[in-house]
């Protein structure tokens, strides 16, 4: 039978309470586990590159629609730039496979709020981490509500992570495809009129005259709007949802 006197004596016993209540943080264990298994996994399993492609396109051009939400145009000192949206993104990583991609606020300073978001690809194990930072002050120096931080929080995630995810995956892989549904996003001469239309209305009740529109276009009036002009309204379009830029800033 023991009693107090066969238990082990450290001195201080109160620095035994310590070690021994002292909480033991195995997320990091656990997060290391899970990866090296998803490793192995995709290892096993290694991607198919045409099965990639094809999966991929099959998705963006299920529909004219879901193609015009596939890329963004921005004006920037006179040119125009463009490139893969948002929605692209989530497309392209749902058929690449042996991936993971996560995006999260890491700050908030009142003036700015920053996001970061890293994309792994396992198969490859290459691995980017990319920081997304947006104002969310007005013209006036007001910081926005709650409500609109959130809103602009969610958008530099979305920006973060569509970045990161094309530094992972090589542009030489998702150009075929972004040609392809540019191309399908165009549509053809019949169906001109009534896009261009639905465009252009789309901008006015967002508050924008038709004078700022034919000046970022470069025309004089809708009828001069062909089908580059058209997808140049419709990538505006994507920009703005997606929080690439403002109202202000597309049309001036």
């Amino acid at each position: 039978m023991s009693n107090d006197n066969d238990l082990p004596t450290f001195g201080d016993e109160s620095n035994l309470a310590v070690e021994h209540f002292r909480p033991v943080n195995n997320l990091d264990v656990i997060i290391k586990s899970e990866i090296d298994i998803q490793i192995s996994t995709a290892k096993a399993y290694p991607r198919s590159l045409k099965a990639f492609k094809s999966r991929a396109l099959s998705m963006a051009t299920l529909d004219m629609q879901t193609a015009e939400m596939c890329f963004y145009t921005l004006p920037r000192g006179g040119k125009t730039i463009e490139g893969p949206s948002v929605r692209l993104a989530e497309i392209v990583l749902a058929s690449w496979q042996n991936i993971r991609a996560a995006a999260r606020i890491i700050g908030n300073d009142r003036k700015t709020i920053t996001a970061q978001a890293i994309c792994h690809d396992l198969e490859n194990n290459v691995s980017i981490t990319i920081e997304v930072k947006r104002r969310i002050t007005d013209k006036h120096g007001r910081t926005y509500n709650e409500d609109m931080q959130v809103v602009t929080g969610n958008a530099a995630c979305a920006i973060a992570l569509r970045n990161s995810i094309f530094k992972v995956i090589p542009m030489a892989y998702t150009k075929e495809l972004y040609d392809q549904i540019k191309s399908v996003a165009a549509g053809d001469i019949s169906t001109l009129s009534d896009r261009r239309i639905k465009a252009l209305k789309h901008f006015k009740d967002m508050g924008v005259g038709y004078d700022r529109i034919y000046s970022v276009l470069g025309v004089q009036s809708d009828l001069d709007i062909d089908q580059d002009g058209l997808l140049k309204l419709i990538g505006l379009a994507n920009a703005l949802r997606d929080g690439d830029t403002t109202l202000e800033e597309a049309f001036p």
